[in-house]
């Protein structure tokens, strides 16, 4: 009998009939639970941490065997439906099940020799290459994370948070960030900020993370972007709001009035008898993501009143304004 075989006389003796029951799962099991029940009891009754347990043995090979059919959509589908005795309807018994051939037949992805290198413990007690250690490449090769000690483990991924200035979220450029490694060893790392970025994003360094124990591809390092407030501009979006103060003889004269925006200065043209409040649009002026269209900014007009006026002046001012007719107030309401 070759190594990692499974003796059908053996299990006879020592296997629950029932697989379910063997790995310890509801019938209603889904592959992911069955697979999280057993690598749980391959580890536990492994023969590489039970040298001396023959119990244990038996146990395992009894928990491949069953991990074995409840792995196989069809073979389960049959098992659920006319019992242990299903190997009959189909011609041969799964594999490594009572009446059935060796562990490792037709079809199968893995085998006691694929999980474990040939670690099935011979006559002699020694393991074969890949030990206990690889007991996971199924199940890396499936997709899932491959578990501490495995021969596919990944690095460590490592997050950090960066504030960056509102400028540079909007037009982008660099930044650093300085980190203290696993092994204790401070770094600086300089990390270029995409133009536009927003709030809350992620920026993703792939393989900058901690590196693997095992061989495996270092992780990555996850940077959660915070963007400092600015004390004139607001974004939403591609949206940029920029308050713009004019004084009192600009708002009643109409003026030229230069306003700094992330693609250069711009001469805005205040109209006439320029409220405080009133928005300008000054399209493709906002934020311009790389391959998108640009926002627009919106330029908000606030009168700035002098406060070293004269009686006399205010009085004029005074006289002027009353003879505006337009109830400044008359669509305020709750």
């Amino acid at each position: 009998m070759g190594q990692g075989s499974v003796q059908p006389s053996t299990l006879r003796s020592n296997m629950a009939t029932d697989p379910y029951a063997s790995l310890g799962v509801d019938r209603r099991a889904s592959k992911d639970e069955i697979s999280k029940a057993y690598r749980e009891l391959a580890r536990k009754y492994h023969p590489d941490l039970n040298p001396d347990d023959e119990t244990a043995k038996k146990k395992f090979q009894e928990v491949q065997t069953a991990f074995d059919l409840l792995d196989d959509e069809k073979k389960r589908k049959m098992f659920d439906r006319y019992g242990a005795g299903f190997e009959s309807m189909e011609g041969g018994a799964p594999r490594g099940w009572p009446g059935g051939g060796p562990a490792g037949g037709p079809g199968v992805d893995f085998d006691v020799n694929d999980l474990f290198g040939g670690g099935v413990r011979g006559a002699g007690g020694a393991s074969g290459p890949g030990g206990f250690a690889d007991l996971f490449k199924h199940f890396a090769r499936g997709g899932g994370a491959a578990p501490p000690g495995s021969a596919t483990e990944r690095g460590a991924d490592l997050e950090y948070e960066l504030t960056i200035p509102f400028s540079t979220a909007v037009s982008g450029g660099e930044a650093s960030i300085s980190l203290r490694r696993a092994n204790g060893k401070n770094e600086t790392i300089a990390v270029k900020i995409p133009v536009g970025i927003e709030e809350g994003k992620k920026i993703r360094l792939r393989g900058q993370g901690e590196k693997s124990r095992s061989g495996g591809s270092a992780g990555d390092i996850l940077i959660s972007v915070r963007v400092a407030p600015h004390p004139s501009f607001s974004r939403f979006g591609k949206r940029l709001d920029v308050v713009v103060p004019i004084t009192l003889a600009e708002a009643v004269e109409g003026a030229k009035v230069e306003v700094p925006t992330p693609h250069g200065t711009l001469t805005l043209t205040v109209p006439p008898g320029t409220s405080g409040g009133q928005r300008l649009r000054i399209r493709g002026h906002g934020v311009r993501p790389a391959g998108k269209e640009a926002g627009d900014l919106y330029a908000e007009i606030r009168v700035i009143v002098p406060n070293n006026l004269s009686d006399e002046q205010a009085k004029q001012i005074a006289l002027i304004a009353k003879t505006d007719d337009r109830p400044p107030r008359a669509e305020l309401r709750w």
